[in-house]
């Protein structure tokens, strides 16, 4: 399924191919802050529809995410990263269209202790 998302303003928009069943709602000092429900899914699946230059870099701790925010409106809907060998794209799903948040699993990662 294509899923297309943005940031809060809309400067930022992307799409998205692929289903997810659940979530991971993580406990970490930076997803916590920001509410992040978050879909990592092979980078090949992500489309950018715009010009990368409405984009600002947040990496912290390790810095293994690049977490991607727009630098109009602060909001993060997405990050890159690297998994098992694979680029990966880091979906917040609460900036997807159409998305039922109430109807999502959520699975709790313990980031604080990694």
């Amino acid at each position: 399924m294509n899923h297309k998302g943005s940031c809060h303003c809309g400067k930022i928009r992307f799409e998205v191919n692929g289903d997810f069943d659940s979530v991971m709602e993580c406990n970490c000092s930076h997803c916590s802050r920001k509410g992040y429900l978050l879909w990592f899914l092979p980078k090949t699946e992500f489309s950018l529809q715009v010009e990368e230059d409405s984009l600002a870099t947040y990496t912290f701790n390790t810095h293994n995410i690049k977490h991607q925010f727009c630098a109009n409106c602060g909001c993060a809907p997405f990050g890159f990263g690297e998994h098992g060998g694979m680029e990966v794209a880091a979906i917040n799903v609460r900036c997807l269209e159409d998305i039922d948040l109430g109807s999502i699993k959520k699975e709790s990662i313990d980031g604080r202790s990694l």
